[in-house]
């Protein structure tokens, strides 16, 4: 009897552009850290903001506040002529968004700068436009779908110039640090892999705790650095945060 046979499926835009950056986050020395965190006050005072932020925008908004304390997470490591680092000067958020591309789900990455410069309406509304409006619409949307259509060897080669040469260009197309979520879905990626010299990442949120994680490049810092910036996120959720939407309920109070 014989047997079903399958079908061969080539791959799209968007999965071409995955395998593009997974393989060259597999060469990064990338290592997970991770924090229990508190956030009681913090869930407390989103519920009784107005508008209501998502956790996305809250998380982001926090993590450029550390990014900007600590130097060292607005560095890369960059090897071509020589291995050196590079710090930037201000913040780019580079986050993940899905969106529909034919008949599949694909991720593509949208950029945010100076994150902790925004109100969480500001960033809300940034994150909106990046998951509904039209993918040509949005530059880096374009610029993505664009390398992806290249032969192999001059994707990958356009990814390595960027990696490695120019700084200024890496941040650029790859931002400063990463963030990738999807605790919403009740479930989180205890190790995302990313080419970011950090990766912020957190589980589902219940019961007023949530793990946080930090995924770092261990040639641009170590990981008491990483803990010490877990710490001050977490601060920064408690304090800065809950100020902010403390602020929305008052004035939708008046």
């Amino acid at each position: 009897m014989s047997q079903p046979r399958g079908v061969t499926i080539p791959l799209s835009l968007p999965r071409r552009l995955m395998c593009d950056l997974l393989y060259y986050a597999q060469q990064i020395p990338s290592v997970p850290v991770q924090r229990h965190m508190d956030l009681t006050e913090v869930i407390a005072a989103r519920e009784a903001a107005a508008p209501r932020p998502s956790w996305c925008a809250i998380f982001t908004k926090a993590y450029g506040f550390v990014t900007a304390a600590y130097p060292e997470l607005r560095r890369c490591y960059l090897s071509f002529p020589w291995p050196r680092l590079y710090e930037h000067p201000v913040n780019v958020a580079m986050l993940a968004v899905e969106r529909d591309y034919g008949d599949e789900k694909a991720v593509f990455f949208a950029h945010i700068d100076d994150p902790h410069t925004l109100a969480l309406p500001e960033i809300d509304a940034k994150l909106r436009r990046y998951k509904e409006a039209p993918l040509e619409s949005v530059g880096t949307f374009r610029r993505c779908l664009l390398i992806s259509r290249l032969p192999r060897f001059l994707r990958r080669w356009l990814w390595w110039y960027a990696l490695n040469v120019s700084g200024r260009k890496r941040v650029r197309f790859l931002g400063t640090y990463g963030v990738t979520v999807y605790g919403g879905l009740g479930a989180a990626s205890l190790h995302p892999r990313g080419v970011m010299t950090t990766t912020l990442n957190y589980g589902h949120i219940s019961d007023g705790g949530v793990d946080v994680r930090l995924v770092y490049d261990h040639r641009v810092l170590d990981g008491c650095t990483v803990a010490r910036a877990l710490a001050d996120l977490e601060r920064v959720l408690r304090h800065e945060i809950v100020a902010e939407l403390g602020y929305y309920r008052a004035v939708e109070a008046a």
